[in-house]
């Protein structure tokens, strides 16, 4: 299943965006276009980029899941009537952890950080990081919390809802395959969607691997920068796979672990569906 057609929105300042609308469900439904956008930060946004966001996504709320010092060091450019809500989805050592290494910064294209990035890559905790962020976000309280805060905004929005964190990939990802599968989405559209991503990030992980073979690293290394700057598909599906073996399915965990209900799912598909 193609689930990238027509859907990636071309911002000029504004990184990694696609709108949901136009993916099927499982019950043959259609999720509305102009609504629901997930991408990475606000920070650059142009005034063309908030005028598309008011205009052609109805755009009325943001949620932002970076952690305060990500926030504060690339604001999002405030919008007008525009609500913003922060919801920081990652768990605090991953925050120290990556702080540490430099590895929360969107500035993929600065020689600076790529050097950084990638001598970062070669030190084992950092690597271990990299492994284990995807079952430590879903398994995480606060998260669980917040991802079920976020959804209840999704449902309360009053018109187009955009999610972001700082690349618009990980833990708007998981941001992301939650709505769809309150939605009802197959795995297939879910995890399609998640890996959509490494195609936008491709250049700049071709870039750091280069370095890394220059370095002389190998495969832990080269998984780090693939986790690191595109998305892990091997490690969220294995995350899946573990949220299906603890709860029986991704609904049951949306509504067991996120307290988003069976009838509040209802009302998100009456809302988004068509």
């Amino acid at each position: 299943m193609d689930v990238s057609a027509d859907r990636t929105i071309p911002f000029e300042g504004v990184e990694n965006a696609r709108e949901l609308g136009g993916l099927t469900m499982m019950d043959g439904r259609t999720i509305r276009t102009g609504l629901l956008v997930r991408s990475g930060n606000l920070h650059r946004a142009t005034d063309a980029d908030v005028k598309r966001l008011k205009d052609e996504f109805r755009l009325t709320d943001v949620f932002d899941f970076r952690y305060d010092a990500e926030a504060a060091a690339d604001p999002d450019r405030t919008i007008e009537g525009v609500r913003r809500t922060p919801l920081s989805t990652l768990p605090q050592r991953f925050i120290d952890g990556f702080s540490s290494g430099r590895a929360d910064t969107t500035q993929v294209k600065s020689s600076d950080f790529v050097e950084g990035l990638v001598r970062y890559a070669f030190q084992p905790q950092a690597q271990e990081l990299a492994r284990t962020v995807y079952p430590a976000i879903v398994a995480d309280t606060l998260s669980q919390q917040r991802y079920g805060a976020f959804l209840r905004g999704v449902l309360a929005a009053e018109c187009g809802a955009l999610w972001h964190c700082s690349q618009g990939k990980d833990r708007a990802g998981w941001g992301t395959a939650f709505v769809l599968g309150a939605l009802g989405a197959s795995r297939e559209t879910i995890v399609d969607d998640f890996d959509l991503s490494n195609r936008y990030y491709a250049p700049y992980v071709a870039q750091m691997l280069a370095r890394i073979d220059e370095l002389g690293g190998g495969e832990a290394e080269k998984a780090f920068i693939r986790a690191m700057v595109g998305v892990s598909k091997e490690n969220f599906v294995a995350t899946l796979d573990l949220i299906d073996q603890q709860y029986g399915s991704l609904a049951h965990y949306i509504e067991e672990k996120l307290g988003f209900t069976t009838e509040e799912q209802e009302a998100l598909r009456r809302k988004y569906l068509k």
